[in-house]
């Protein structure tokens, strides 16, 4: 082997040690992210269930507050509103009696 082999050579083997270091080093950066992209889609789905919990909570609230209210269309929505579900219950249980 001539000494420009050598040097070619060694070069070669440097700057592939410098690639796998880098690789690595993605590698490494790659599961870190992934780690990252978990803990934040857990968090997503946490506060999602955590909206839809508030939102049935505001409407049971505002529900409730329609009968208290002193305004008598309210009130009359509210019982229309109730009779509706009784009704959607009784269905309910008559399609589970047959």
């Amino acid at each position: 082997m001539t000494k420009n082999d050598e040097k070619l050579l060694a070069e070669f083997e440097i700057r592939m040690r410098q690639l796998m270091y880098l690789c690595d080093i993605l590698k490494d950066e790659n599961t870190q992210m992934r780690q990252q992209l978990e803990q934040k889609e857990a968090t997503i789905t946490a506060l999602s269930s955590e909206v839809e919990e508030l939102k049935t909570k505001y409407d049971n609230l505002k529900f409730v507050k329609s009968f208290s209210s002193e305004n008598t269309d309210e009130r009359e929505q509210a019982r229309k509103r109730l009779s509706k579900l009784v009704r959607d219950v009784d269905k309910c249980i008559t399609m589970l009696k047959v």
